[in-house]
């Protein structure tokens, strides 16, 4: 009995007890629900007998009770210490009387009571952890969503302080091994030093939010060592830039990014520092036409109080076009949901999200609205009229342009592969849909594939896996079709041949 307590735990010493004594054994509660049973056949009389020695047992608050109905006899023992009034109920029914199985089970109380505490503590600690992994999750969805003060509030009251600034990292694990058990792993190795919480939407993804303070004495200059977890086989990490808290969402588009190129290096491991983002670059010019663009989406009053408002469809909008089909699994909402909530940001903006230019045209304006709500609570500063007030003026001022021929480089170049400027200008004039590009080339769906996957090596950017940079690719290539004809023939000439 003793043996089966250490090693099996309640389930083992009851199976044993029921086989034991012969009887139908069961750990019920004081309304005499059935916790854990053995044995499946059990008679409705047996069933009336065992509610009426849970009664009888709980009514006089006993320790134990037998009740004999002639056919059956119950033996209902109290788990638990005394005071427990409320505690579990060991419940044993044979239809034979047996001299000895009294004294089996008192002398099986005790192995009982301690396993069945082990595994409540058990239950309880998954429980803690599950919800502890929620509130993380929680709190990552609103540094997602630029909700700072919020997010705040939350991680008050969990370990460690929020970071600020801050490198977010992705850690993709093996397959096989879930997120939960992989931030585990992770957590063992950076205590408490960081926030790690298992990626809501990519199962074998854990997203580290980790202070600067946490830098490598490796061989690696980031805030995660080299020991920590590349030496794992099978295991990639990608890091982003320092930014502050307010830019998470920036952060955690650096990192994928960032692992992206890590999955073709031999140490697993990759930093993000391959030029500056475009919300950066053109926050001061596109702030105005971004507003002006967002302006109906965000004047948006639902017409009844269980539709989502306008903050729900722009987390709805970030959401969709960080992650695509995968939005309704980090959003906890049906697909069907997504897809009404894209219809109604679509009717609201003129927009089709179903082409790639309006896509990006979105993306771009959600960005720089983000960008700016530190800056401009309000409305726009008069020194602000004179910006441009369409997407076409944003992407003509020179330091977007400059941005776009730095960006576009790696097709650009005289050193670009072979191809690699038509396979891009063909797969963005298709709204980035596979099989369209395949069949525009002439080839086979892996054969676009692995040339998109050199192509994300080009760039040090994820292409075929959200969140993709095949938008600002987009942005970045009307950039250069809008610059003046010289520009346009030193750069432009590459993509739109």
């Amino acid at each position: 009995m003793h043996r089966l307590a250490h090693t099996g735990g309640t389930k083992a010493l009851l199976h044993w007890l029921s086989v034991r004594s012969g009887t139908w054994t069961a750990i019920v509660d004081a309304a005499g629900a059935v916790l854990l049973a053995c044995r499946q056949h059990f008679t409705r009389m047996a069933a009336e007998l065992a509610v009426l020695g849970v009664a009888e047992l709980t009514s006089r608050r006993v320790r134990s009770v037998v009740l004999d109905s002639g056919e059956s006899i119950a033996l209902i023992y109290a788990l638990g210490v005394s005071s427990d009034a409320d505690g579990p109920i060991l419940v044993a029914i044979g239809d034979r009387p047996d001299t000895g199985l009294p004294t089996l089970l008192a002398d099986a109380v005790v192995p009982l009571t301690l396993c069945w505490k082990a595994d409540e503590a058990e239950r309880e600690r998954r429980r803690v952890e599950l919800a502890d992994a929620r509130a993380r999750e929680a709190v990552l969805h609103l540094l997602m969503t630029g909700q700072v003060p919020a997010a705040h509030q939350i991680a008050s009251v969990l370990r460690p302080s929020l970071p600020d600034p801050l490198h977010v990292c992705v850690i993709e694990y093996p397959a096989g091994l879930r997120a939960g058990e992989a931030a585990r792993l992770c957590a063992g190795t950076l205590g408490r030093r960081a926030w790690i919480i298992p990626c809501p939407v990519y199962s074998r993804h854990v997203i580290v939010l980790a202070p600067p303070a946490a830098a490598s004495t490796g061989g690696h200059t980031g805030p995660l060592p080299l020991d920590i977890t590349p030496s794992a086989d099978g295991c990639f990490v990608g890091v982003s830039e320092e930014v502050p808290l307010g830019e998470t969402a920036a952060g955690y588009a650096q990192a994928f990014h960032a692992l992206a190129v890590a999955r073709r290096r031999t140490d697993r491991y990759a930093r993000f520092g391959t030029g500056s983002e475009l919300a950066l670059v053109a926050r001061a010019d596109g702030a105005v036409w971004a507003e002006t663009l967002l302006a109906p989406l965000r004047a948006y009053t639902p017409g009844r109080p269980q539709d989502p408002d306008s903050h729900e469809l722009t987390v709805t909008a970030q959401s969709w076009l960080n992650f695509g089909s995968r939005a309704a699994r980090c959003l906890k909402v049906h697909r069907n949901t997504v897809a009404v909530r894209l219809r109604r940001i679509e009717e609201l903006l003129e927009l089709d999200l179903g082409t790639l230019p309006d896509q990006a045209a979105l993306s771009l304006a959600l960005r720089l609205t983000s960008a700016h709500q530190g800056d401009w609570p309000g409305p726009v500063p008069e020194a602000a009229t004179n910006a441009p007030r369409t997407l076409d003026g944003v992407l003509a001022q020179p330091s977007v342009r400059q941005w776009a021929g730095h960006f576009l480089r790696p097709v650009t170049s005289a050193a670009a592969p072979a191809g690699a400027a038509e396979t891009l200008r063909v797969w963005l004039d298709h709204d980035g849909q596979l099989k369209a590009t395949a069949a525009a080339l002439g080839i086979s769906v892996p054969g676009v594939r692995k040339r998109l996957v050199r192509l994300e090596a080009a760039f040090e950017r994820s292409l075929l896996q959200a969140p993709s940079a095949q938008r600002d690719l987009w942005l970045a290539r009307r950039s250069m079709e809008l610059a003046p004809r010289k520009a346009s023939a030193l750069c432009g000439s590459a993509i739109a041949e």
